[in-house]
């Protein structure tokens, strides 16, 4: 595996540097991450409705911060209540994808930055809060109601390094920084709520892993029957407990499991992983390693070098000339699509970005479950 990746760089002439540029062109996470324009409000359509009202009239996340009224010059906190008038000016915090669409809807985009709002009232602050009480998880912007019971404004969320816009349909997790606009008063009230303890954050949640694992167990030692095949199929320790996984990120909040992990915890974990399994695999087949190379054992080598590099190859060869994947990318799908964790390694190291690690996420799940149910299957039918 590690072969094939060295291979590829220099049968490509890869070259980092253009590697990476080429991969800040098409990070669409720019497009989608939350942004801060401001606006003056133009569009005779919008004059004198309500927040609520001007944001029905578009499928667009955006959020009204705040509006400065142009009749007294007052500055307040944007509510669903409030209503725009010709020349007030907003701070909205949306995407650079729904920002065109916004302007026509509201008004031309005028040049005023944070600082700027900021000097208009010295009573409104913004702070960032981290969300660490376990009852909030799961829950949307809009349950909480912060504008209506604390008249606060949710501008952005940030989860795992990206911006996310504050919409109401957006749902919370342990460990979002939330940046919170309103009065001291009212984000004291807000951190209450939330919690804003990295204490508690620094506690990990071994019972939601545990539970995973344990249903996995049991969920890959449950036989499922396939027809024309007279034996049982098993998901196994390996397909159980990914089919979990999956499942309990997806509906954990409902059943009030927290599955927020420290990064320093997740990539011990992960390390640790790696470590054990490299482990298990020396000391099951170190220990007549020697005798079977000479004892003709060089020839199934042989034989899984082929089966190994030449499906590879094949893949990788048209991944990038046919579908241009960037070169990171290929490495983590290549490692991911033959389940390879020490390849991956040997992927991010050599990377120094997640791009391996967000490919081979994603084609991993897909590409174990079908190891497992392959693998039996083949034995059923040739056996």
């Amino acid at each position: 595996m590690i072969l094939s990746l060295i291979l590829f760089r220099y049968i490509f002439k890869i070259n980092f540097e253009k590697e990476i540029e080429e991969l800040d062109n098409l990070d669409t996470s720019k497009l989608t991450e939350a942004q801060m324009f401001s606006l003056v409000i133009n569009n005779p359509a919008v004059f004198g409705k309500t927040i609520s009202a001007a944001k029905a009239l578009i499928d667009k996340e955006f959020v009204i911060s705040r509006v400065q009224h142009i009749k007294d010059g007052t500055l307040e906190i944007a509510h669903p209540e409030t209503l725009l008038n010709e020349g007030d000016k907003v701070l909205v915090v949306s995407n650079l994808q729904s920002i065109n669409t916004i302007e026509a809807l509201l008004g031309n985009l005028i040049e005023m930055n944070q600082k700027d709002w900021a000097k208009l009232d010295a009573e409104l602050i913004s702070r960032r809060i981290i969300i660490t009480k376990p009852e909030i998880n799961g829950k949307t912007i809009g349950n909480l109601k912060f504008r209506t019971h604390y008249g606060i404004n949710i501008t952005r969320v940030n989860r795992a390094g990206l911006d996310l816009v504050g919409d109401p349909k957006l749902q919370l997790q342990l460990g979002d920084r939330l940046t919170v606009v309103g009065s001291e008063s009212s984000i004291s009230n807000i951190e209450k709520l939330l919690g804003n303890s990295l204490k508690r954050l620094r506690e990990p949640n071994l019972i939601s892993i545990f539970i995973g694992i344990a249903l996995g167990m049991l969920l890959g030692s449950i036989p499922f029957m396939i027809p024309g095949i007279p034996q049982p199929v098993k998901l196994g320790l390996a397909g159980g407990p990914l089919i979990v996984s999956i499942l309990v990120s997806k509906f954990g909040p409902r059943y009030k499991l927290v599955t927020y992990t420290t990064m320093s915890a997740n990539l011990m974990l992960r390390e640790i992983g790696i470590a054990l399994f490299l482990a298990c695999v020396g000391l099951e087949a170190g220990k007549d390693f020697v005798q079977t190379i000479v004892g003709g054992g060089y020839v199934w080598i042989g034989y899984g070098a082929i089966i190994t590099i030449l499906p590879l190859m094949i893949v990788g060869t048209i991944g990038r000339l046919v579908f241009k994947i960037n070169y990171f990318t290929l490495m983590g799908l290549i490692s991911g699509s033959m389940t390879d964790p020490p390849a991956l390694s040997f992927a991010n190291a050599t990377a120094g970005n997640d791009m391996p690690a967000v490919s081979y996420a994603t084609v991993y799940p897909l590409t174990m479950f079908l190891r497992v149910i392959t693998a039996q299957i083949l034995i059923l039918l040739f056996v």
